[in-house]
């Protein structure tokens, strides 16, 4: 059965009940959209106001789906795709982004790279196969 990326999955990190969904956004253009942009979306179970938002921009060297990669991959180019269905990798994002001083209670949005994170991340849960 095909996972539905829009249906939001929990994750627990300490005392936190956080939610998280993958989606896809492009820039519109007069021909075929262009942009491409995986996006993991993290928020708080009881919010409706702040997320953590971890973008995954298209762009020289980065593979991101865009209808030769299976949804929820990206990478860079030569190296190990990364499977952002799984939760241990959403994990590793979050513990990054927490890291970087995101507040799951903060009713702000917060955009961070995705690029960035990666190398912290540490490939948490081994290949995408």
């Amino acid at each position: 059965m095909a996972r539905n990326g829009r249906r939001s999955r929990r994750l627990v990190v300490g005392t936190e009940e956080l939610w998280w969904f993958l989606g896809h956004r492009h820039r519109e253009s007069e021909g075929p959209p262009v942009d491409c942009c995986e996006l993991l979306t993290v928020r708080r179970r009881a919010d409706h106001g702040g997320r953590l938002v971890v973008a995954f921009p298209a762009g020289p060297g980065r593979l991101v789906p865009d209808g030769f990669l299976p949804g929820g991959t990206v990478g860079l180019l030569g190296g190990e795709p990364v499977n952002l269905h799984r939760p241990g990798v959403v994990r590793a994002l979050v513990d990054a982004a927490l890291a970087r001083g995101w507040d799951p209670g903060s009713r702000a949005v917060l955009e961070l790279d995705g690029w960035g994170l990666l190398p912290t991340t540490g490939r948490p849960d081994g290949p995408t196969r």
